[in-house]
C-alpha cells in the first residue's frame, strides 16, 4: 500500500468516531479538514457511517479513540502540513527566477539611459537655438548699424545736403556741424563735447519759421566716452524749408516734449 492509501486508512479509522461526535477538538479538526480536501472514500465511509449512527444512535456507547490510534492520526497531519508548507515555500521562491530580475533591471537601465540622452538632447538644442538666435541678433544690429553708416555717408557727402554750422553759447565749447538732406534726414556731429551731467542727455530741436510755433522735439544722444557726438535723425519732424533753425539742449534722459533748459547750440537754417 502507498503513502496516500496509508493516509487515508488513518482518517477512515477515525469516520466513525468522527460521525459518532466522539473526537476531541483537535482530532475533530483534522478529520474536517482532510473530508475537505474532497477524498472519496472518506466520504462515502462518513455518509455510510452516519446512517448507522441515525439508526443505532440510542445503542452507541461513547467511547475515545485509542491513545496509540489519537498519536498516529496526530503525527499524520502534521506530517501532512509540513509537506504542504515545504510545497509553498518551494513555488514562493520559484515564482520569479534569477534571470527575470536581470531583465527588468536591463528595462530600467535602459529607461533610465534614454532619459539622460534625451535631457541631454534637449538641452543642446536649447543651446544651439540660443547661440543662432544671438548670431542673428548681432547680425541684425550689424545690418542696422551698416545701412546706418552708409546713410549717413551719403547725407555727408551728397552735394546736395545743407550743410548748418551750430555754434556754441558758451565759450570754450566746441561747435557742431549739421548736414541736412531733403530726404534722407540730418546728421549732427562734433568732437570732445563735455558729459551731460548725471543720467541727463542731449536733445536735437528744431525752430519752426511760423510765428509763435513751439519747437519740435528731435532724437536725443549721449556722447561717447571719447566726447564724440554722432546723431543721425532719419526722419526729422519738419522739412528745411519750414524750419528757421536746429537747437541743442540738454534735458532729462529719454528727452522732453518741451525744452527745458537754454539751448548750448543754435544753427540758423539758409533759405533755399
Amino acid at each position: 500500500m502507498n503513502n496516500a492509501g496509508q493516509f487515508r486508512d488513518h482518517f477512515r479509522e477515525l469516520i466513525e468516531a468522527y460521525a459518532l461526535g466522539s473526537l476531541d477538538a483537535e482530532e475533530r479538526a483534522a478529520v474536517g479538514a482532510h473530508l475537505a480536501t474532497g477524498c472519496e472514500e472518506c466520504t462515502r465511509a462518513l455518509e455510510d457511517a452516519r446512517l448507522l449512527v441515525s439508526q443505532l444512535a440510542y445503542l452507541a456507547p461513547e467511547a475515545a479513540p485509542l491513545d496509540m490510534l489519537r498519536g498516529r492520526l496526530l503525527q499524520t497531519v502534521r506530517a501532512e502540513a509540513a509537506a504542504a508548507k515545504a510545497y509553498t515555500s518551494a513555488i514562493s521562491k520559484s515564482a520569479i527566477p534569477l534571470w527575470m530580475w536581470g531583465a527588468v533591471a536591463a528595462v530600467l537601465f535602459f529607461a533610465l539611459y534614454n532619459a539622460y540622452e534625451a535631457h541631454s538632447l534637449r538641452e543642446t538644442i536649447r543651446k544651439t537655438q540660443e547661440a543662432l538666435t544671438a548670431q542673428m541678433e548681432l547680425q541684425q544690429e550689424s545690418a542696422r548699424r551698416l545701412a546706418w553708416a552708409q546713410r549717413e555717408a551719403l547725407i555727408l557727402t551728397d552735394p546736395r545736403s545743407m550743410k548748418i554750422a551750430m555754434s556754441a553759447g558758451t565759450k570754450g565749447m566746441p561747435e557742431l556741424q549739421a548736414t541736412w538732406h531733403h530726404s534722407m534726414g540730418i546728421v549732427v556731429s562734433g568732437q570732445k563735447l563735455p558729459m551731460p551731467s548725471g543720467n541727463r542727455t542731449l536733445q536735437l530741436w528744431l525752430i519752426p519759421k511760423a510765428p509763435g510755433a513751439k519747437p519740435m522735439p528731435s532724437m536725443t544722444l549721449r556722447p561717447d566716452a571719447d566726447g564724440t557726438f554722432d546723431l543721425l535723425v532719419a526722419n526729422p519732424p519738419d522739412s528745411p524749408s519750414g524750419t528757421k533753425s536746429l537747437a541743442i539742449t540738454e534735458e532729462p534722459a529719454g528727452g522732453s516734449p518741451q525744452p527745458t533748459s537754454t539751448p548750448i547750440w543754435v544753427g540758423a537754417v539758409a533759405g533755399k
